[in-house]
């Protein structure tokens, strides 16, 4: 019981974040990783190199800029308005071009087979709908590939370590590292619409995340 009144506060705490309040995510985000939230986001860019790459979900649009400065053609889209802006923003001081679409992953507004590549960190439920799967594989390329970070661990190196990873046990939003059930239910999704997947678990400094890589059948 308590654990479902955490988890529905924090969705809640996580909706405003997202939208009125997105000026302080970096910050708040910041806090909650322990400092390590743009590192786990920037762990995606080793499985990155495409010629055209969709981010889904850009946020403030850190990956956006780390993509734009290897010199590859990326988009991002976003539900938010107010990310958006900040996205915006931060593209335009770093000098960078901007692609952001202002949309619905379960709805793209882009033509088929268009991209290499799509990336998403940290996403909602919204990745992992029937609907949105389906999308993704439209638009994407013949042998493209998803890069899907949908969970990081932070380490044991202190009691306040210990402390988040606990909280975010409680409110489902980080699962405990030995249980392969929803690791594998994720992994079937991908599967059951006609994606080659494979998983990575990757050891930063003082922490730990996991990557869904799913990619389209090689043509014939």
């Amino acid at each position: 019981m308590v654990g479902k009144l955490l988890e529905l506060i924090l969705k809640l705490f996580f909706y405003l974040l997202y939208t009125p309040f997105a000026w302080a995510y970096d910050w708040v985000a910041a806090i909650v990783s322990r400092g390590r939230w743009v590192e786990w986001t920037y762990a995606t860019l080793p499985f990155l190199s495409g010629e055209r790459i969709l981010e889904l979900g850009h946020g403030p649009g850190h990956l956006q800029v780390a993509l734009n400065q290897r010199g590859w053609q990326v988009y991002g889209l976003d539900i938010s308005r107010t990310m958006g802006s900040l996205a915006h923003h931060k593209l335009m001081l770093a000098g960078h071009p901007h692609r952001l679409v202002r949309g619905q992953a379960r709805c793209l507004p882009f033509s088929a087979n268009v991209f290499d590549q799509i990336v998403s960190t940290f996403p909602s439920e919204y990745l992992f709908q029937p609907e949105t799967i389906a999308e993704i594989r439209r638009v994407l390329s013949p042998e493209g590939l998803l890069v899907v970070l949908p969970v990081a661990w932070v380490g044991h190196t202190s009691r306040l370590d210990r402390g988040f990873e606990r909280l975010f046990r409680i409110t489902h939003q980080a699962p405990e590292r030995q249980d392969n059930k929803w690791k594998n239910k994720m992994v079937e999704l991908f599967l059951q619409a006609g994606f080659e997947v494979r998983t990575e678990t990757i050891t930063l400094a003082s922490s730990e995340i996991f990557l869904i890589l799913a990619s389209l059948p090689k043509l014939l």
